[in-house]
């Protein structure tokens, strides 16, 4: 599913833009639905909203989430690179994504995140770049980058324990973007993790070695079967 204020989501102008507020609204869209045997995959800021969903879930004492696949997720506080932090300010931010070329800061971005052996697609870069069109997703975009990290991160982070769900934790080994320590750290932290590094990639493992990453959650996900 695409969180609020990317891709063709709702892109209110409401400020509530943070992994808490993402969390809360993806922990509501499961209620309301009735889902069960959950296995809840995030990717990068994605990652952080799952963990925080689990962990909402739990002080609910709710068990709808069986499992989690992190995918180079936020799940620390960690120094934010200067674009993101450039991005996040409130006036700067959606002024430049509407003045810059849409695909070339597209580009330079999957440049970053992408390993230097992997080639970034042109039609990636289009489809990343499309919803910054619109001025909602630009101000979506900068108010997502200005509270990326929860006020309460560190409390969170000590609440990684309570998931004792089966969890598998992607990362690629020259991620740039989510260094390899926080998965090495949610390791630890996670009671029942495994972490699979892929050599060779950096912050898109789903993108740069899809064929890899599609293998290690395909046997996650039949490892019961």
């Amino acid at each position: 599913m695409e969180l609020k204020g990317f891709g063709a989501a709702p892109k209110p102008r409401d400020s509530r833009y943070g992994p808490e507020d993402q969390a809360d609204l993806l922990f509501r869209w499961i209620q309301r639905r009735d889902l069960d045997q959950i296995t809840l995959v995030g990717h990068s800021f994605g990652g952080g909203v799952a963990l925080l969903t689990a962990l909402r879930e739990r002080a609910e004492d709710v068990h709808r989430i069986c499992s989690l696949v992190i995918i180079a997720g936020i799940a620390y506080p960690q120094p934010m690179p200067r674009a993101l932090q450039f991005l996040g300010r409130p006036l700067l931010g959606p002024l430049a994504l509407r003045l810059l070329p849409k695909r070339r800061v597209i580009r330079t971005a999957l440049r970053l995140a992408y390993h230097s052996a992997h080639p970034v697609p042109e039609s990636f870069v289009e489809a990343y770049s499309a919803p910054l069109l619109s001025a909602d997703a630009r101000v979506a975009l900068s108010t997502s980058a200005s509270q990326l990290r929860p006020p309460s991160a560190e409390a969170l982070a000590e609440r990684y324990r309570d998931l004792d769900m089966p969890a598998l934790l992607i990362w690629g080994r020259e991620d740039g973007v989510v260094p390899l320590w926080v998965g090495k750290r949610l390791l630890e932290d996670l009671p029942d993790a495994r972490l699979e590094i892929l050599e060779g990639c950096g912050h898109m493992p789903q993108e740069e070695c899809p064929e890899e990453s599609l293998a290690i959650l395909g046997s996650f996900l039949n490892r019961d079967v």
